[in-house]
């Protein structure tokens, strides 16, 4: 039987080499291909190249169902798992002389994309309106969905800040992105003026060993992606909102509120630091969709006004 354990790191180690992919995609490939080879080796079956059409059909019912993940899968994430098994094939077929490829011919989901959740901007407000100044923990955590409400930050990106690439004096942050690509991203005075209290009154409270991370927690370390994701939960919550807030939700808010008030697409797709600008694209789908759902409610020819 072929060596499963090294054959995946050797395909991780082949997908790290290539850069496509910030330290998630890794981890869903990792998931992703983890999830094959286990079903493979519950069948029986000895090597991917063994693999045949009808075997696929049976991981693909049960990948779907959520017999291997445990959940069912939505339609992105199911055409997620399709991409890293394509991958996968095409990595055995450079480097392990593997001929046959039983996902040739097979088509992923063609459903609509989901629209992005975001925040109104009152909503995204009063959350930042709900913490308490006078307390050098508060201002922290408040600086944090500040700094990630007026850059459109990730939450990776959010959490690896470095102090020395926040210029407050020309109001700005240097974002090291996926792919370790750089980014300048401007931000307004408001933002500004809270980073400023927080570095220089804030931050040095907490500090215990000298590093270059921004955005640290009450033991002096790095703040974690995690502990963010967290404060947005709570934060939501405590600000009464009938939403289930996450970090990417104040990315999405950002992008939305931007060009719902007439910044051009291209400028957004810089911002946001997408590849391309199809990417970006979805988010004029959110506005066109919310001005839809006005005219159908308010004009006297809708047929909601009937």
């Amino acid at each position: 039987m072929a060596d499963y354990d090294e054959m995946l790191e050797g395909f991780l180690h082949h997908i790290a080499l290539a850069h496509t992919g910030s330290e998630d995609t890794q981890d869903a490939y990792r998931r992703d291909i983890r999830g094959f080879l286990d079903f493979l080796q519950a069948e029986g079956i000895e090597s991917p190249a063994d693999v045949t059409k009808t075997e696929i059909s049976t991981y693909i019912t049960k990948l779907r169902s959520g017999a291997i993940t445990g959940n069912r899968l939505s339609n992105a994430s199911f055409s997620r798992h399709l991409s890293s098994l394509r991958s996968f094939y095409k990595y055995l077929y450079q480097y392990h002389g593997v001929i046959s490829n039983p996902l040739q011919g097979l088509r992923g989901t063609s459903s609509r994309r989901k629209l992005p959740e975001f925040l109104t901007f009152d909503q995204m407000e009063t959350m930042l309106n709900s913490f308490d100044l006078s307390k050098p923990s508060e201002v922290r955590d408040r600086c944090i969905l500040e700094t990630m409400y007026a850059c459109g930050l990730r939450v990776s990106e959010c959490a690896g800040l470095k102090l020395s690439r926040v210029h407050l004096g020309e109001h700005y942050l240097s974002v090291i992105g996926k792919e370790s690509k750089e980014r300048m991203v401007p931000f307004y005075p408001r933002a500004g003026q809270l980073l400023a209290v927080y570095i220089k009154e804030v931050r040095p409270l907490y500090m215990k060993e000298d590093h270059d991370f921004l955005f640290v927690n009450q033991k002096g370390k790095p703040v974690s992606v995690r502990m963010i994701q967290m404060l947005c939960e709570n934060t939501g919550e405590k600000s009464g909102l009938p939403v289930h807030v996450h970090p990417h939700m104040i990315r999405h808010s950002f992008a939305t509120h931007l060009l719902d008030n007439g910044a051009d697409l291209r400028i957004v797709q810089e911002l946001l630091g997408h590849e391309t600008l199809s990417t970006t694209q979805i988010y004029t789908h959110v506005t066109e969709d919310r001005l839809r759902k006005v005219v159908d409610k308010a004009h006297p020819h809708s047929s909601s006004q009937e």
